[in-house]
């Protein structure tokens, strides 16, 4: 059985694809020196003097770090990254139920949708995004990226033209995971949690959300990552299905699914989806 940490360091392989070493290319850092120890003062994710950061975007970031760092810093010990990998893993598998291993034991398989059933573009961003001709939107990367507006908006994050060439995200490996950890780390909308603030703890859950059910922990990542499609539905298996798979690398990483929390920060059976699905303008 795989371990955990050959997980990581294939993952760290693929988001390291520059030399420690080579630090000339690195843009310059915002430091300020607190008790002899140098802080950052600008960056990505940056709001007060942070060591994890410094005047670097989301992109230079996953190019120069090692991906364990990212996590470990922020969260019990391999939790959220078991968390991240439950996430990937659910959505690339190729897993069945007499596969080797299980089926839990099959993601990062496919790195495509493999029948994409429309072209997934949005004519409404027709003026911010418009649709490439003969380019189809639909899932691809590591936490599968659908429509136009999505592609185009983590393309500009991540200095990318996949607006005009979304197959860049199926083949690229280090591209296909520097946009799942951007939709991992990155809010859908302004004044909303991001998957990583959500499951840390690190947002506060308003009035109006304690009463739509929608508490921090694993279950609301599923939210806002996928809304109403898996949340809100009652004890579906599509929810199921990624649970399991979070549960799986719990076990995987020595943390054990014992530290999963109860059902209610496990699951979003009941939780009122932070954006509502709509009836795009065109999905031709």
């Amino acid at each position: 059985m795989r371990s955990i940490l050959s997980i990581v360091v294939i993952v760290s392989a693929l988001l390291v694809p520059i030399s420690f070493a080579d630090e000339s290319s690195a843009p310059a850092k915002v430091v300020k020196v607190v008790k002899g120890k140098k802080y950052c003062t600008k960056g990505w994710e940056c709001e007060g003097p942070s060591q994890f950061c410094c005047n670097l975007t989301i992109s230079d970031y996953f190019q120069t770090y090692q991906f364990e760092n990212l996590f470990s810093k922020r969260n019990s010990p391999m939790k959220e990254i078991s968390a991240f990998l439950g996430h990937v893993g659910s959505k690339t598998s190729c897993g069945y139920g007499v596969a080797t291993g299980g089926p839990l034991a099959w993601g990062l398989c496919y790195n495509k949708e493999m029948s994409p059933s429309q072209i997934y573009c949005d004519d409404y961003y027709k003026l911010t995004y418009p649709c490439a001709p003969g380019v189809g939107y639909h899932g691809r990367g590591a936490l599968p990226i659908y429509w136009n507006y999505n592609y185009g908006a983590i393309g500009e994050a991540l200095k990318e033209d996949l607006l005009n060439h979304p197959e860049y995200i199926e083949q690229n490996a280090t591209l296909a995971f520097q946009a799942a950890i951007y939709n991992w780390m990155t809010p859908v909308k302004k004044g909303q949690p991001s998957a990583h603030d959500a499951f840390v703890g690190s947002w506060k859950p308003t009035k109006n959300d304690t009463l739509e059910k929608r508490v921090p922990g694993f279950g609301v990542t599923m939210n806002i990552l996928y809304g109403d499609s898996v949340c809100g539905q009652g004890d579906v298996d599509s929810m199921n299905n990624i649970i399991s798979h979070y549960l799986y690398y719990l076990d995987l990483s020595g943390v054990g699914r014992e530290e999963a929390g109860p059902h209610e920060i496990l699951s979003c059976t009941e939780q009122k989806a932070f954006n509502p699905s709509y009836s795009p303008s065109s999905s031709s």
